[in-house]
């Protein structure tokens, strides 16, 4: 495997990934990477797992501000493949042709279903019960580059945006193992996207952490679901903001939409059409996250019979 790949990647899934390359013996001569974060409540500056990955491994690391900007050093590079997943920025043309055997991505759904920033969240927001991963050839547009291979997986009634993470670097890791081979030896056979059939997966907005419980339990659990643990999502209950760590869900008639109707069992029961949410790890504002018996002991009980509401307001 003498052939020298440049791997453009930021977040853990991304450094899954790499590490699994690295184990294999691929040839990784450089890694492209966002710039490092201020993190947590006393914002240090931390960086991307993937860069951790690449300086444990003594990688050389270019981390651009604009990539559309500054690409020179990449592209001088000469590599003969590039690889990414998850890297966060539109790659330029500059770079998509630095490579003779050009640039593949690892895209987390069954393109061109789910084509954008939130594949993952979206389909469990929306209730999918299947998704997958698509290795593809990038272009200059987004995700609608040839397909080379795509494998199915199922997405579990409890899985979580986390969970479905985690599943899915392990899978897009499996696939490029079994790919890269054949990229190598030119034993591919790329396959046109069906354009008519593309469905789109645009990054999420802050607005869309709030949670009403004025509609059918199931969409309130998918949309919990597909957020947790990353960026979560909230209620409002008497002027607070209360973010739910951990759920279930059962159906039952004769409920009150957005009505708290306390502890039941090891839960706190909040009524939604045709059933119920179970929280069973809450976070009130400004406070620690706690169990369900932990935050009812408290201030919970009274908040029995309030409603939660339908309409987010700003705090």
């Amino acid at each position: 495997m003498g052939e020298k790949i440049v791997f453009m990647g930021t977040p853990e899934f991304a450094a899954t990934v790499l590490k699994e390359l690295l184990d294999h013996g691929y040839d990784i001569m450089a890694v492209v990477t966002q710039e490092d974060k201020k993190t947590g409540r006393k914002q240090i500056l931390t960086p991307p797992p993937v860069k951790q990955v690449a300086l444990e491994h003594g990688i050389p690391v270019y981390q651009p501000h604009r990539i559309r900007k500054e690409f020179e050093e990449i592209v001088s590079l000469k590599p003969d493949l590039i690889v990414t997943a998850a890297y966060g920025q539109i790659v330029p043309k500059e770079v998509l042709e630095a490579p003779r055997l050009g640039c593949i991505n690892t895209h987390a759904s069954l393109l061109p279903k789910y084509r954008g920033a939130a594949p993952i969240q979206r389909a469990i927001m929306n209730g999918e019960e299947v998704t997958g991963m698509s290795i593809m050839y990038m272009n200059e547009k987004m995700d609608e580059g040839d397909i080379l291979y795509q494998k199915e997986m199922k997405i579990e009634e409890e899985d979580t945006n986390s969970t479905v993470f985690e599943k899915m670097a392990v899978l897009a890791s499996e696939m490029l193992l079994e790919i890269l081979p054949k990229i190598f030896a030119g034993d591919v056979y790329p396959m046109k996207q069906d354009h008519e059939q593309a469905t789109y997966a645009p990054m999420l907005d802050k607005k869309e952490e709030f949670i009403r419980f004025d509609q059918d339990i199931k969409k309130v659990y998918d949309h919990i679901r597909g957020l947790l643990d990353n960026p979560g999502a909230y209620g409002l209950l008497e002027g607070k903001k209360y973010k739910f760590l951990k759920v279930g869900y059962e159906r039952r008639e004769g409920c009150e939409p957005s009505v708290f109707k306390g502890l039941e069992k090891n839960y706190l029961r909040i009524d939604a059409e045709n059933g119920f949410l179970k929280v069973y790890q809450i976070k009130p504002e400004g406070k620690n996250g706690m169990d369900a018996k932990s935050f009812y002991n408290g201030n919970g009980k009274n908040l029995v019979s309030k409603r939660f509401e339908e309409n987010m307001v700003e705090l």
